[in-house]
């Protein structure tokens, strides 16, 4: 926020909303009758006018902006937390109360829908997330992994096992140390969870 704005209502930028209205309507109640005034007083009244107006407005919408964002921030964390907790009907239904769903809530609906087994659909949410904020590495890294997990998957499917009743060498994906090391068949799944919730949750335990 531009400093600059307080300084022209004569306000601290520790003043309540309360005491920025109110100096805001009495310098504007001011100003706008000596803007008839004569010669260049009316002139210097009818710019301090508009800067009034402009710094109220900035301030305003500036302080409105952020306490949105904290809000956000804090229902954010609290989706978390349930998914952390394993409620995952609760953590849905905190996400079904946002009104504005930009790229963190998809990414949220995501880890939501892959604690569900929907793994398509959390595809589809963090590659809504990834239009949203291209840029953003948790989003990419998160992507990457669950498109690894999904490929991996599909191959196993299309590969038949081997009949020599030892288990068949897994694909290096599951051998990257970002993984966590190897996996046991049965654990895969789990495991692949995991380090989609570590990356926006720190929840996984083998990769801190």
């Amino acid at each position: 926020m531009n400093r600059q704005y307080y300084d022209w209502l004569g306000v601290s930028e520790g003043a309540s909303d309360e005491e920025i209205e109110a100096r805001y309507r009495e310098l504007k109640k001011k100003y706008s009758e000596d803007r008839f005034l004569e010669g260049e007083a009316g002139n210097e009244a009818a710019r301090m006018l508009n800067r009034i107006e402009t710094a109220y407005a900035e301030i305003m919408t500036e302080r409105r902006e952020r306490r949105s964002a904290a809000h956000e921030t804090s229902s954010y964390a609290r989706v978390e937390q349930l998914i952390r907790e394993g409620k995952i009907a609760e953590a849905q239904a905190a996400l079904d109360e946002f009104n504005e769903r930009p790229a963190e809530w998809h990414y949220l609906q995501s880890v939501v829908f892959y604690r569900k087994s929907w793994i398509n659909e959390s595809k589809k949410q963090l590659e809504i997330a990834l239009q949203m904020d291209g840029s953003n590495e948790k989003y990419r890294t998160a992507y990457n992994k669950l498109k690894e997990k999904i490929d991996y998957d599909k191959r196993r499917a299309e590969t038949p096992q081997e009949g020599t009743g030892e288990q068949r060498r897994q694909p290096d994906y599951e051998e990257q140390p970002q993984m966590g090391g190897g996996f046991c068949e049965q654990c895969a799944t789990c495991c692949a969870c995991n380090m989609l919730m570590n990356c926006c949750l720190n929840a996984c335990c083998n990769c801190r």
